[in-house]
């Protein structure tokens, strides 16, 4: 999969990068711009997104226990206890 860096051109012998602070002003713009295109979800998409994450959390709670008691047992048996 090919990975596109957005990147500034580099300023020519004779040209000059914008100033700290003009970077600054452009990065907060931009930010703000990007900030604009979010969309709150609505509370039935943010009570089922909820729901998704702990049953997802759960699920591999369970899986982490299963192992751990398997290799548990499995290390309780070669070296006795």
């Amino acid at each position: 999969m090919s990975e596109t860096h957005a990147t500034a051109p580099k300023p020519r012998k004779g040209e000059q990068r914008p100033s700290l602070f003009a970077r600054i002003a452009l990065f907060v713009r931009q930010v703000i711009s990007e900030l604009r295109k979010v969309v709150t979800p609505t509370r039935n998409e943010l009570v089922n997104f909820t729901i998704v994450v702990v049953v997802f959390v759960l699920v591999c709670m369970a899986f982490v226990a299963g192992i751990d008691f398997i290799f548990g047992q499995l290390v309780l048996k070669v070296f006795g206890a």
